[in-house]
């Protein structure tokens, strides 16, 4: 069985006025349709052909790893968002204890964030992560690469693919990050921590 397109967990132009029902378009409905058609054309005739995707991309290497992977990277960041008029706040619970414990507090996440995000040069993704040892954490990943295949847990991430906000935002990368925190869903990513 193919992997799945699956359609955004909300309407198109529900992430506004922070991101448009244009910009999800070009970056659902383009970038990521064609990973996920380039991934089903890498594996069919192979033993992958039946594999969910997160198993693809654990396994995969090359032309199919940069596919699969940022089609699982995509996926992942549409359920790191809700529409704005549900999105960003404040953790709560487990989630805001720890983020209180490993960074301070959640203006000292953003600012760590949005930092480690500005400094990264090209495309590629910025991802809060849980440790094994239970602790959070930040990475920035260049171009496909993605945690699910290392030994950390990704809670949030944070695309650094210029179709994510180039159609509304140009080349100012940290007015996107802000409209990125306005849409946050701390439910989602409380959802993810283990323990």
């Amino acid at each position: 069985m193919p992997v799945e397109f699956a359609a955004l967990p909300y309407d198109r132009t529900a992430l506004e006025p922070h991101l448009s029902g244009e910009t999800l378009d070009q970056h659902h409905g383009r970038h990521q349709l064609a990973h996920i058609e380039r991934v089903n054309a890498l594996v069919a005739g192979t033993d992958l052909a039946e594999a969910p995707l997160e198993a693809i991309v654990r396994k995969a290497h090359g032309e199919l790893f940069d596919h699969a992977a940022q089609a699982w990277n995509n996926a992942f960041y549409w359920h790191s968002l809700k529409p704005a008029a549900a999105g960003g706040g404040a953790p709560k619970g487990k989630l805001a204890e720890a983020i209180a414990r490993d960074f301070g507090d959640v203006a000292t996440l953003r600012s760590r964030f949005d930092t480690l995000a500005q400094r990264h040069f090209g495309a590629g993704w910025a991802w809060l992560l849980q440790r094994r040892d239970g602790r959070l954490g930040l990475a920035v990943t260049a171009n496909a690469a993605t945690p699910l295949t290392g030994e950390d847990t990704p809670l949030l991430a944070a695309s650094l693919w210029e179709h994510a906000w180039y159609l509304d935002y140009r080349d100012n990368r940290q007015r996107y990050l802000d409209a990125f925190w306005q849409l946050v869903s701390w439910d989602s990513v409380a959802a993810r921590l283990r323990g």
